[in-house]
C-alpha cells in the first residue's frame, strides 16, 4: 500500500463454510496418501501425488481428481476419512450429516504426461539428476508477502478476520457457545491505518449460523461480542465501531445444505485477504510437487523472513515455474520502491534457498501429512508446530539473509 492514511477490510470463513468442508476434505486426503507412505514403506512419500478436488451439496459428498500413492488405500479408506472431516466439523444436522450424506468417490491414476514432467525436469541430463531435480507440476506464478503490524507480520485484517472465526470455532466446540451455534459463519474486519499502521476497527461483520431459530441477530451479538472483543488489540473497537451480526436475520440452514461448497474457491481467505497480489492457483487437495502451493508458501516464507529481519517494513515476493522446469523462471521482490534493496534481494534469495521443487519440498519439509490442518484460518500467519506444519512461518532464515546483505 502507497497510501499512509486509509481504511481496508478483509474477510474470512470459517471450517463450516461449505467451500471450507470441501477444502478440508481434499487436505485430508493428501494426509492419508502422505501418512501412508510414512507408516508402511509402501511407497517413498517424495513420491506420492495428490489432486482432489471436493463438491459438497445437501447430504452428499463427491471428490475427484488424479492420485498416486500407496495400493493399500482404498475408496472406502476415502470415504471414511471425508465423513470423520465433517464429523470434526461439526455437522450433524438434517441436511447435511456425517453419517447420512452419500460419499462419492471418483479418483484415478495421475496422467503419465503430468508424472513424466514433475519426476523427470527438462533440466535433466541423467538418472541421477532427475532424482535430486523434479519439475514444477504446472506453470503460474505465486506470490508471498508479509508486513509489519502484527506478531505473526500478517495484514491486519484478514488475520483478525480468521482470529475471530477460530475463537468462535473454539467456544462451539469447547466453552460457552456448545449448543447454541452451527458450524458455518463469516467475519469481515474493515481496519483503519495511520501512518501506515493499523490502528483500530471501523466496522465489523459476523454472520453465524446458530441453533435456535428464534434467536435475533441482537441475541446472536450478545453471544459472540466478549469473543470477538477480546480477539482485536485493547482500544480497537470504540464507540465508533460499527457492527453487522446476522444482518439479514435468521441463519439456521447453514454448510452445504444452505450452498454448494467446492475445494479451492477461496484463494483470498486463504492467503493476504487482498491486501497483496494472487497469482490464482488454490492449495487445498494438492500436494507439494504442486507449485501453486509449495511456491506460495516458499514466497511467504521468504518474505516473512525478510521482514523479520528488518531489511523492510513489508515484503511482496513472486515466484514462476513452467511445468516439467526446475529452477523458477522469475524471481521478484518488491519492498516499496527500494530498487537497490530489491534487486540485491532477487539475488540474496537464490543463496539462502534453493527455489526448485526439490529445493521447496526439502526446506519445508512438505512431504509430511501436515495439510489438513491448513483448510481453514488461513495458510499463513499460523504458528509452527512441532511436527514440521506451517514450516514456511519460521524466521530461521534471519540471520542468513543478514549476512547475505
Amino acid at each position: 500500500m502507497s497510501r499512509k492514511n486509509y481504511v481496508f477490510t478483509s474477510e474470512s470463513v470459517s471450517e463450516g463454510h461449505p467451500d471450507k468442508v470441501s477444502d478440508r476434505i481434499s487436505d485430508e486426503i493428501v494426509d492419508l496418501f502422505l501418512g501412508r507412505a510414512h507408516e508402511t514403506g509402501e511407497m517413498d512419500p517424495w513420491d506420492v501425488r495428490v489432486a482432489a478436488e471436493t463438491l459438497t451439496t445437501t447430504n452428499r459428498v463427491v471428490i475427484a481428481g488424479e492420485t498416486r500413492g500407496p495400493a493399500s488405500i482404498t475408496n472406502d479408506e476415502i470415504e471414511s476419512v471425508a465423513r470423520a472431516a465433517i464429523k470434526d466439523i461439526g455437522y450433524e444436522q438434517d441436511g447435511f450429516h456425517w453419517e447420512t450424506a452419500k460419499v462419492e468417490v471418483l479418483l484415478h491414476d495421475q496422467s503419465a504426461h503430468i508424472a513424466q514432467g514433475v519426476d523427470n525436469s527438462v533440466e535433466s541430463k541423467s538418472d541421477a539428476d532427475a532424482k535430486s531435480m523434479e519439475g514444477a507440476g504446472d506453470q503460474g506464478i505465486m506470490f508471498g508477502y508479509a508486513c509489519k503490524g502484527n506478531e505473526a507480520l500478517m495484514p491486519a485484517p484478514i488475520y483478525y478476520s480468521h482470529m475471530i472465526l477460530e475463537k468462535l470455532a473454539h467456544e462451539r466446540h469447547h466453552g460457552s457457545l456448545k449448543g447454541k451455534l452451527g458450524p458455518d459463519s463469516k467475519s469481515q474486519v474493515s481496519v483503519v491505518y495511520e501512518n501506515g499502521m493499523p490502528v483500530r476497527a471501523s466496522s465489523i461483520v459476523v454472520s453465524h449460523q446458530h441453533l435456535n431459530e428464534k434467536d435475533t441477530s441482537a441475541d446472536i451479538r450478545a453471544m459472540i461480542e466478549p469473543t470477538v472483543t477480546h480477539c482485536l488489540p485493547q482500544g480497537w473497537i470504540t464507540d465508533e465501531t460499527v457492527w453487522h451480526v446476522n444482518p439479514t436475520g435468521a441463519f439456521v440452514i447453514g454448510g452445504p445444505d444452505g450452498d454448494a461448497g467446492l475445494t479451492g474457491r477461496k484463494i483470498i481467505v486463504d492467503t493476504y485477504g487482498g491486501a497483496a497480489p494472487h497469482g490464482g492457483g488454490a492449495f487445498s487437495g494438492k500436494d507439494s510437487t504442486k507449485v501453486d502451493r509449495s511456491a506460495a508458501y516458499a514466497a511467504r516464507y521468504l518474505a516473512k523472513n525478510i521482514v523479520d529481519a528488518d531489511l523492510a517494513e513489508w515484503c511482496t515476493i513472486q515466484l514462476s515455474y513452467a511445468i516439467g522446469v526446475a529452477q523458477p523462471l522469475s524471481v521478484y521482490v518488491d519492498t516499496g520502491g527500494n530498487s537497490a534493496l530489491e534487486e540485491k534481494l532477487e539475488n540474496v534469495i537464490a543463496s539462502v534457498m534453493d527455489l526448485t521443487p526439490t529445493g521447496i519440498r526439502t526446506h519445508l519439509g512438505l512431504t509430511k501429512p501436515i495439510f489438513a490442518r491448513t483448510a481453514a484460518y488461513g495458510h499463513f500467519g499460523r504458528t509452527p508446530d512441532a511436527d514440521g506444519g506451517f514450516s514456511w512461518e519460521k524466521t530461521d532464515l534471519v540471520d542468513a539473509l543478514k549476512a547475505a546483505m
